[in-house]
């Protein structure tokens, strides 16, 4: 499924074993000095105190499943939540159960915890990535529910950084103008990379969910899942709110999308 394909900062099976107090290296992997503050929202912007919304997902020309985001507002924390779910053919040929959940602070932007449970075929992971920002340092603990393998890895973070899943819905917190860029620094496990998001240009689109002027943006970055897993487009709401409306992600098996299918204050 995309969303975990997106959003994957797994190591290889090979370095399936506990580590702790892993250093700050390795190509991308930025220090304090060369790190780029996580940008504020802009002024006057808001994240939802609740809302829902819901994708459907197409793999080619193929109805593929649905993706439930939900956000929900606790003080100054920010909570959202992703279902993605595999449906009809494709369900049949490779069942997919995938949730997330990332907790970051509203005003500030820094992820607290992101967590994530995968169920692909036979493979089943649940792994929690939290963020020390006392210390310094980001905690990953994983677990494969199918081999019982367990890791435990550790490492430098250089200040206030965003995460895969809450990245994709930051990034309507900042101003968005054709032709220039916004960069985020981005936790991945055992490295944290630049983000850069440009806006490449206006576009309208029609989803299941209505019809749109969006402003289309693509993320790229030197190192790290980004720059490692294809292509990905963004295409956000023209407007104060910049809405997510479309996701597209091209990989080598195929292009998958999301398409905005519903909008609910719940």
């Amino acid at each position: 499924m995309v969303l975990n394909w997106m959003l994957s900062g797994s190591l290889p099976l090979a370095a399936q074993q506990s580590v702790s107090a892993v250093p700050n290296a390795g190509s991308g992997q930025l220090t304090a000095s060369a790190s780029p503050t996580l940008p504020a929202p802009r002024p006057g912007f808001s994240f939802p105190a609740k809302e829902t919304l819901t994708y459907a997902v197409d793999w080619r020309v193929f109805p593929a499943g649905t993706a439930v985001l939900h956000f929900e507002s606790n003080g100054n924390q920010e909570k959202l939540t992703a279902d993605a779910q595999s449906t009809g053919a494709i369900n049949l040929l490779f069942h997919v159960s995938d949730k997330f959940e990332s907790t970051w602070d509203r005003e500030k932007g820094c992820t607290s915890e992101f967590d994530k449970q995968t169920v692909e075929g036979r493979r089943q992971i649940n792994s929690t990535l939290k963020l020390d920002y006392a210390q310094g340092k980001s905690i990953l603990d994983e677990k494969n529910l199918v081999t019982g393998q367990t890791k435990h890895l550790e490492s430098g973070i250089p200040g206030c950084l965003t995460d895969l899943l809450a990245g994709v819905f930051y990034s309507s917190s900042q101003p968005m103008e054709v032709g220039k860029s916004f960069a985020l620094p981005v936790v991945d496990p055992l490295r944290t990379v630049v983000v850069t998001m440009k806006a490449e240009g206006r576009e309208e689109l029609k989803t299941p969910a209505g019809a749109f002027k969006t402003i289309k943006v693509e993320p790229t970055a030197e190192a790290g899942v980004v720059k490692n897993r294809g292509q990905i487009w963004i295409w956000y709401s023209d407007d104060e709110r910049h809405l997510p409306v479309q996701m597209r992600a091209r990989l080598f098996w195929g292009t998958i999308t999301f398409r905005l299918a519903s909008v609910e204050n719940k």
